[in-house]
């Protein structure tokens, strides 16, 4: 890693929030941030903004997602279930690292008043899963093809202290938080045929409140907040706030979505700057001459952990982690995968090896060609299915001319006669007779974003090392 000023300043914070240190390096990194003799609440400050950021990134989230009057393509109200009919192009800003994989069938809903019940209908053998996520962005329940099977499944969603009878052939299924996201994928091959068998699909997936349940529903109309920002995408919302909203919304939020038990001593910490659940920030215990650093570096620090974080393996020039979808209290690491991959899955249902850098360490550019080599018998192992997708340097998709966002099996790729094959990572065609295997990259800088849903959990594993992603090399 090269040793820079800002990495100086960020590894002070972490060592300062993490462990001891000295009275005089406390001192000159505090001269250093500009915040004098603050420096202890300083580092309390961004380990907060840290902590909080998974839960104040799914509250923007939802306010976008659900600021419509009526279900639209990727957007819907409240507790209503939003139907992707066709994978998000490259104008989609809502999410960071889209998926062209699956058709999302998602909503957000709240279970801190009533449960929501969930109907799954009969998926006939196709691959899918529809994963919950509490506020805090664990997932906490997957019904799905690996987990529950395929048959038709009926949940019930409750929230935190919820007590009472269910109908009979109705699951419970308890919420930590009274904020839910369900991010249900179904697997689609992309074609006109397989887009309408997954529309009627999606079609049959219901989302009622327990109170009508086995009744006719007509879910309530919806009022559009003309203050909410409908065209700025929400990563950099969030990463625009001034700390002092930052942790006033934080607050509020957490009254609905109590933090985990194991969070009690960081929180404890957090009192003396005013951070405390169930209660109002109280902005007075916090320095307001160095609030406008805080949101600055915490920021720095979460984008840092993918060199530095020891959950993060780095296999070829590509980045991991086994432990996405529960995080505990790895808050780096959760704020992390917040930042470049909201929604990620449990990592039995999907791991993400994400690559910025190519074999030589050297960052992506469309004004380069390469290739990426799976040797006979090493494509992915999965049980569910694999894709390399293309995202440019902010995690969204990028223009072009086959609109392929992706690339997989459903390619029909071309193996070598040796029974190899070559993926080919360019802005230009490589060649019709080699167009199957293309993947799309723009002029400037990209990154790549590896996908295998349901891994192999037995060797070859990339859970348990055994199998590994080849590296992408630039071509001479």
């Amino acid at each position: 890693m090269n040793i820079t000023r800002r990495n100086l300043t960020i590894g002070g914070i972490g060592l300062f929030a993490g462990s001891s240190m000295s009275t005089i390096g406390r001192a000159e990194l505090g001269s250093f941030l500009g915040v004098g003799e603050g420096i202890e609440d300083f580092a309390l400050a961004t380990d907060a903004y840290v902590y909080g950021y998974p839960l104040v990134t799914m509250e923007m989230t939802r306010r976008v997602f659900t600021n419509v009057s009526q279900l639209e393509a990727m957007r819907g109200p409240m507790g209503q279930v939003v139907k992707a009919r066709q994978y998000p192009d490259a104008s989609y800003r809502d999410v960071t690292a889209p998926n062209a994989d699956t058709l999302y069938t998602t909503s957000f809903f709240d279970v801190g008043k009533e449960p929501m019940v969930l109907s799954i209908p009969d998926m006939k053998d196709r691959y899918y899963l529809m994963p919950m996520l509490d506020g805090w962005t664990n997932v906490f329940q997957v019904p799905g093809k690996r987990t529950t099977g395929t048959g038709a499944q009926t949940y019930a969603i409750t929230g935190p202290g919820w007590k009472g009878a269910l109908p009979s052939g109705v699951k419970e299924l308890k919420s930590p938080t009274s904020m839910v996201w369900l991010l249900g994928r179904i697997y689609c091959t992309g074609t006109s045929e397989d887009y309408a068998a997954v529309h009627k699909l999606q079609d049959e997936c219901k989302l009622v409140p327990l109170s009508s349940y086995g009744k006719p529903y007509t879910a309530p109309s919806n009022t559009i907040d003309p203050s909410i920002d409908m065209k700025t995408a929400v990563r950099e919302q969030v990463n625009r706030m001034d700390a002092a909203a930052y942790f006033t919304l934080l607050c509020k939020l957490m009254k609905d979505n109590p933090p985990a038990a194991a969070d009690a001593p960081q929180l404890a910490k957090f009192a003396k700057i005013g951070i405390v659940p169930g209660q109002d920030f109280d902005a007075g215990k916090l320095k307001a001459d160095f609030l406008k650093r805080v949101p600055e570096v915490s920021n720095d620090r979460i984008m840092l952990q993918f060199k530095v974080n020891k959950s993060i393996s780095d296999e070829n020039g590509f980045a991991y982690t086994a432990k996405g979808g529960v995080y505990g209290t790895d808050y780096l690491l959760r704020a992390l995968i917040t930042a470049i991959g909201l929604g990620c899955n449990r990592p039995q249902d999907a791991i993400y090896p994400t690559s910025q850098k190519d074999a030589e360490r050297q960052k992506y550019s469309g004004a380069n060609k390469y290739v990426m080599h799976f040797a006979k018998g090493q494509l992915p192992p999965v049980r569910g299915f694999w894709s390399l997708t293309m995202y440019n340097a902010d995690y969204f998709f990028v223009n072009n001319p086959l609109n392929r966002y992706s690339i997989s099996a459903r390619q029909n790729l071309k193996s070598n006669p040796d029974g190899s094959t070559d993926l080919y990572i360019q802005k230009d065609s490589p060649g019709k007779d080699k167009e199957s295997n293309w993947l799309p990259a723009p002029s400037g800088n990209f990154i790549l974003m590896a996908r295998l849903y349901w891994p192999t959990e037995s060797s070859p594993s990339i859970i348990n090392g055994s199998w590994k992603i080849p590296p992408v090399k630039k071509v001479a």
